[in-house]
Parts: structure tokens; sequence; C-alpha cells
């Protein structure tokens, strides 16, 4: 096995320890390892040519996410922001010591935890766009429906779309487009869109 694939497997181990399900097509699995194939199907969409770092970056972008629940943070902006952060240098830190246990060396290992915790993001790094783009596409493909019905709030959910369009690029907006979303979101991304 090279190291990429040594990489990959203690991820997709990681992301199998999720006790949080989901059924597919009468498959349940984990949660996040169903977000972690999401992920990379759409990297595939945008990227199929993508260096194994951003690939390993991809996958984990949730590592072990379930662990540290945002209800363990204050129901507040903030709260949101703190856990979100730190989340991500958890994540980071995690991937970086399975990289190196699978064979990279210090700079590679760096490299992909510098992409989770998206580092290079307002520097135009394309590698931390591509990743934002995919995290994007993957909520709204995955996501927004429940999201939108629990937020109860079509203005914030409009303001929130509005924001999610402006962290993506034009390949990723495209790509968004394509998206077959239920009547109820393809309206709210309508209006979001309009404004």
């Amino acid at each position: 096995m090279t190291s990429y694939d040594r990489a990959l497997a203690r991820i997709d181990d990681a992301h199998r320890d999720d006790s949080n399900t989901i059924t597919i097509a009468d498959t349940t699995i984990p949660y996040e390892l169903h977000y972690a194939q999401k992920m990379t199907f759409y990297l595939e969409r945008l990227n199929p040519s993508a260096s194994e770092l951003l690939r390993l970056a991809i996958r984990a972008q949730h590592l072990r996410r379930w662990e540290v629940p945002r209800s363990s943070y204050p129901a507040t902006k903030i709260g949101y922001h703190s856990w979100r952060a730190g989340q991500q240098r958890r994540q980071a830190d995690l991937v970086k010591e399975i990289c190196v246990e699978s064979g990279y060396g210090e700079e590679e290992a760096d490299r992909v935890a510098a992409l989770v915790r998206k580092t290079g993001l307002k520097a135009g790094d394309p590698d931390t766009q591509t990743l934002e783009d995919v995290a994007c596409l993957v909520f709204l493909d995955d996501h927004f429906d429940k999201f939108e019905k629990d937020l109860d709030d079509e203005e914030k959910t409009i303001d929130i779309l509005r924001k999610t369009w402006g962290k993506m690029s034009p390949a990723g907006r495209e790509e968004a487009l394509k998206i077959q979303l239920s009547e109820r979101a393809k309206t709210l991304v309508q209006k979001a869109l309009a404004r």
C-alpha cells in the first residue's frame, strides 16, 4: 500500500466509528463516512486530477466531528464560530497525525492540515478554494433541506444562501446550479440570487 492508500483507509476507518447513521437505497452507513464520500464525489466533479494531499483533506474535512457536538458550545453565533474553528483545528491535527503515521513527510502532512483548516482561503490558494467549493456543494445537496426546515426563517435562509454563494468560485457555482434541489430549495436559491 502507498502512503495515500494507508492514510485514506485510516481516515475512512475513523469515519466508520460514527454511531450516527444514514440510510440510502436500503443501505445504512455511518453518517461521516457518507459525508466524506459525498465530498469526494464533488471533488471528482470539480477537479478529477486533484493531488493526493487535496484528496486526503477533502476526505478528512469532518474527521471525528461527532465527538465534539455542536450542542457542547453556546447556541449563539459566537458559539457556532468557536465550535467550527475548534473543529477545524482538531480535525487538522488528527489528519496530520494520520498522514505522518501513514508515511508522509512533515511538510506534506502540514499541507493537508492547512487545507483542512482552510488557512489559504483568503490568500487565494486554489486547493483551499476547491475544498470550500466542495463543502458548499455538499451542504446544498445533502443538508440544505433539513437545515432550512430547522431554521424556519426565510430571510435568514436566503442570507445564508447568499453567503454560501459568495464563498464559491465560478466553477463551484456552475456545479451548484446542476444539483437537483427540492422545489422549496429552488425557490429560495432563486430569491437569494436575485438580490
